[in-house]
């Protein structure tokens, strides 16, 4: 039964990674930085709970808050840009931030034991749960008040105007600006949402996990963030949480028997997606016009 629950946990933390990609994707902008912002949120957490004794909820709040920060600074200057070289800039700030957290080198004695980050060795114990008598079903239901939370929080905002005017600005750029929207300044905001969204995630992965390392927040960890939303498409954030379900209960876990072959398994589905339903797995079926041919009646 522990196997079922530390699985529905996966799902939800990568849920909320998914969520962060969704709302930036909404803007029409591709970020491959969510696993770098995924990253900050996950040591900062730890380090506020194992190092400096916070509770988990107030470490976690001020990791999203660290995280959208980074995110709304770095979203100046990598938003004036867009497509590929938006793609490779945010792939290069996360090789960075990956960089950094390899070298980070920050431990302390805590009752007895020496704890913190050690550079290219990770960042272990971690223990907040166990320590503080949390059962494997109770993080279950802490990770998933958190991501119904953010859900919710997430489908209100899409339906109010600031919803609207993300995919305003998403779907066409020029006639947002005509309309006197700053483009700008909505990049920028979605871009520190998703920042704050994946730092959040990342602190509720570093307690879920124990113990954290630089290599889980590369390439990969941010393909699967965009890929998501992608394949569950747009139209709501439960687009996202279905996908999640799929890649993660049935790609990973499902099929773990037949190896590395999961990979180009997932490849081919990406693309056939892609393909077959562009606009995601929840997205109504497009109602076309039959059209008729005959003669015009005399």
């Amino acid at each position: 039964m522990n196997f079922y629950f530390s699985l529905i946990q996966v799902i939800g933390i990568h849920t909320l990674l998914g969520l962060s990609s969704y709302w930036i994707l909404l803007s029409g902008q591709v970020s491959l930085a969510q696993a770098a912002f995924f990253g900050i949120g996950a040591y900062l957490a730890g380090m506020l709970t194992t190092l400096w004794g916070w509770p988990l909820v107030p470490a976690i709040l001020m990791a999203a808050l660290v995280s959208g920060t980074v995110a709304f600074v770095v979203g100046f200057p990598a938003l004036r840009v867009r497509g590929l070289i938006l793609v490779v800039a945010t792939l290069a700030f996360g090789e960075m931030v990956r960089v950094v957290l390899f070298n980070l080198n920050y431990r302390i004695v805590v009752d007895g034991v020496e704890v913190g980050p050690a550079g290219g060795q990770g960042f272990s114990h971690i223990r907040y749960f166990p320590i503080n008598g949390w059962t494997v079903f109770d993080v279950m239901i802490f990770i998933w008040v958190v991501v119904a939370i953010v859900m919710a929080g997430l489908w209100w905002l899409d339906r109010c105007r600031i919803g609207a005017v993300l995919r305003a600005v998403g779907e066409d750029e020029v006639a947002a600006q005509a309309t006197g929207i700053n483009i700008t300044a909505i990049k920028v905001l979605a871009m520190t949402v998703s920042g704050a969204l994946a730092g959040l995630g990342g602190g509720v992965f570093a307690h879920y996990t124990t113990h954290i390392e630089h290599v889980q927040f590369g390439i990969v960890l941010a393909a699967f963030a965009i890929s998501y939303p992608i394949l569950g498409g747009l139209s709501s954030v439960f687009g996202t949480l279905l996908a999640v379900i799929f890649i993660q209960g049935f790609l990973i876990e499902g099929l773990r028997f037949i190896g590395d072959w999961r990979s180009l398994v997932f490849g081919l589905f990406i693309v056939l997606v892609m393909n077959l339903r562009p606009e995601g797995l929840l997205h109504p079926f497009s109602k076309r016009p039959v059209a008729r041919s005959g003669k015009a009646g005399g």
